[in-house]
């Protein structure tokens, strides 16, 4: 067996396999794909919404998402996203 270079997260994967306390999944490519379909189905864009917000706010959004290297409107529609998942959590920062 070849020997690689593994950080500490792998060889723990690693070692936890070759020990049974995980193990493969059957069908493992046929849950690939149903996970997939899955999970396309969860983000598909499907409608559209128009909103006026101030230059003010807007500036500031496009700013942060350029922060974070993405379009402004993906980072609105990934804010609105984990807002209405319960998982947005407000963090002051300064611009």
């Amino acid at each position: 067996m070849p020997k690689y270079n593994l950080d500490n997260e792998e060889q723990e994967i690693l070692n936890a396999f070759d020990s049974g306390v995980i193990q493969s999944i059957p069908n493992a490519k046929k849950e690939m794909e149903k996970h997939k379909e899955y999970a396309s189905n969860t983000f598909k864009k499907d409608k559209r919404i128009n909103i006026r917000l101030t230059s003010r706010d807007l500036s500031s959004i496009q700013k942060l998402a350029l922060r974070e290297g993405i379009p402004y409107q993906t980072f609105i529609a990934s804010i609105l996203h984990k807002y209405a998942d319960g998982r947005f959590l407000e963090k002051h920062t300064k611009t």
